[in-house]
């Protein structure tokens, strides 16, 4: 049988599984981190499996959060793309200021070389895959502008590639190591033949992605302007307002609520930075954007699920931890199987 972990919450205490989830994030997937939205009540699960090169996740958890901050990307040696393909579930993924949500029937590919974030605000179910990042590029393959994309997975290779995808994962604990491998390179090829086809399309709906990509590099160079609005895109793009809106109809997110999530998503990357721990929140909500201290407690508490002075003390307090490697010493509380 392919090395196998299984991870579970089941058998820690109510008190433990928030702590032991994010350790288990970094140590799985190279250096993430991770919050629950601010929730005291969590329960996850994980079976990871390996097909030659290609690692495989079952991942089932209630809401959550990860990251990749620059600095993590940066002092990462992994060098891996990473597929999510939920079975339940939405998630939304961000990588170089595009965003794409990620439904049941699809799946999005980003790069762990690079700052990421994915968020699943309800319970789900996904699959996670990770590719050797050579692997994919070794034939000339140019990934930057297909990284944080949807591929699709309804019609076509990407749909070929999903349905072989969970196959796979569902049989390798009955394959040789041999078979296993020669699956993984299958998967391999599905996944360079969905991004050859997803970089030569030109239609309409690339060309709205083109559009989307203009929308998030403009707000992302003005995101700290007060002044930012749907009003000055549309001049500066020279187009009407009807066209961003239509830019951003299939997402879960208005235009309006992409531009506060980005600033909320850098706020919160500021309140966790010791270095900015001189510096006020209402110091830092202004220097991107906001202007009522009020309407930023308000928001960030929706987003974050605690207010912004609790995040910060929560954050930096985390920083002080030294982190329990995976496993803990002595405190085997979850399953586990044949190390990775």
């Amino acid at each position: 049988m392919p090395n196998s972990q299984i991870l579970s919450t089941d058998d820690l205490a109510s008190t433990e599984r928030a702590l032991a989830w994010e350790h288990w994030m970094s140590g799985l997937f190279g250096g993430l981190d991770s919050d629950l939205y601010g929730d005291s009540v969590f329960d996850g699960h994980i079976a990871t499996s390996h097909a030659g090169d290609v690692v495989m996740t079952r991942l089932e958890a209630n809401r959550h959060r990860v990251m990749r901050s620059p600095g993590l990307a940066r002092t990462s040696d992994m060098s891996y793309l990473k597929i999510i393909a939920p079975w339940q579930g939405n998630a939304a993924l961000e990588q170089q200021g595009r965003q794409t949500w990620v439904r049941p029937g699809g799946w999005a590919i980003y790069d762990t070389t690079g700052s990421y974030e994915v968020a699943n605000p309800e319970r789900s179910l996904h699959l996670i895959v990770m590719l050797p990042r050579e692997q994919l590029t070794e034939r000339g393959l140019r990934i930057d502008a297909l990284m944080g994309r949807l591929v699709g997975g309804s019609s076509g290779i990407s749909r070929v590639a999903l349905e072989t995808m969970r196959s796979i994962f569902q049989e390798l604990p009955l394959m040789t190591p041999e078979a296993a491998r020669g699956a993984g390179d299958l998967v391999i090829d599905l996944v360079r033949l969905s991004l050859q086809e997803l970089a030569g399309r030109t239609t309409a709906t690339t060309q709205q992605e083109a559009l989307k990509d203009r929308i998030r590099d403009f707000i992302g160079q003005h995101l700290r302007d007060p002044d930012l609005s749907l009003d000055r895109i549309a001049q500066v793009l020279n187009c009407s307002k009807r066209h961003l809106h239509n830019a951003f109809a299939d997402e879960e997110d208005t235009l309006g609520h992409y531009i506060l999530r980005r600033r909320l998503q850098a706020c919160m990357r500021d309140l966790k930075n010791p270095v900015h721990l001189p510096r006020t929140i209402t110091d830092i909500a202004f220097s991107w954007g906001f202007n009522n201290g009020t309407h930023f407690s308000r928001v960030f508490r929706e987003h974050a699920g605690l207010s912004p002075s609790e995040f910060r003390r929560a954050a930096l307090l985390k920083e002080e931890v030294i982190p329990a490697p995976l496993p803990i010493p002595g405190r085997m509380h979850w399953k586990q199987k044949n190390q990775l």
